[in-house]
């Protein structure tokens, strides 16, 4: 039996629709004799609201403050998501950074994951249950509630994979995978079937949107493969994986930019 971190972004579970859609996939995957845990973002548009009404508030809103209110967007996502795993007629339920701990740093909203406790969602899983935990967030060694910088699910995905020992890492989002260059700039742009950590990593600091640069930095620390797939397709998407398993037949492998 195989343990899989399941990661579904933003626009993954933009609608209700769309989070049925995912509770699916997840029940197919548990079908095929999985052990599954889940990371979810919040709704696509949620943070950027929050942030907005922040910043009606002040200029310069409290940064702890802050982390509690943009935490909130996964709290409902990671709650509606478990909602219609249940509906499914499987065994499910919701954990927020607090509730396992996920422990960070104090670096409020940029923060570090320091350790994760396992033992009581690892008990549920292997029970038959479906853990869904909230991305993007955490809680300091003050006892307040800590996000990870925004695109932060990406690093707990990764944390989640280590810390859990998952046998694959999957981010679930709107694209097929890693593509060259930005479709709508350029409808040519293929898909990359592997792509080198560093690679990715010097395409995400540079632009390209796909993952967080600092969770594709942790799955390269500690080599743990990522599997960048669709929530709307069935094909197979893109793996990040460790240089020495990269053809290097080609000269470039993708464009990366920047507005004007």
């Amino acid at each position: 039996m195989k343990r899989l971190a399941l990661k579904f972004g933003g626009t993954s579970v933009g609608s209700i629709e769309k989070i049925k859609n995912v509770a699916n996939i997840i029940k197919k995957r548990q079908k095929e004799g999985n052990e599954v845990i889940v990371i979810v973002s919040a709704m696509s548009g949620v943070t950027n609201e929050l942030e907005k009404k922040a910043n009606l508030i002040s200029k310069n809103f409290d940064s702890k403050e802050l982390d509690v209110l943009l935490s909130s967007g996964e709290q409902v996502s990671s709650s509606l998501l478990s909602g219609a795993i249940i509906n499914l007629g499987l065994k499910a339920r919701s954990w927020l950074g607090w509730q396992i701990p996920i422990v960070t740093d104090n670096n409020y909203t940029y923060s570090q994951i320091m350790k994760i406790r396992t033992q009581e969602i690892l008990s549920f899983i292997s029970d038959g249950g479906i853990a869904v935990i909230a991305g993007f967030q955490g809680i300091s060694k003050e006892n307040r509630i800590t996000t990870l910088g925004r695109g932060g699910s990406d690093l707990s995905a990764v944390a989640i994979a280590k810390f859990f020992q998952t046998d694959s890492c999957e981010i679930y989002t709107d694209v097929e995978g890693v593509l060259t260059t930005d479709p709508s700039i350029n409808k040519k742009a293929k898909k990359i079937d592997k792509i080198s950590y560093e690679e990715m990593l010097e395409m995400a600091s540079l632009g390209a949107k796909v993952m967080q640069p600092s969770a594709v930095q942790a799955s390269m620390i500690n080599d743990i493969p990522i599997h960048v797939r669709s929530t709307f397709s069935e094909k197979s998407g893109t793996e990040i994986i460790s240089d020495g398993n990269i053809d290097h037949k080609k000269a470039v492998t993708g464009i990366a930019y920047s507005k004007k």
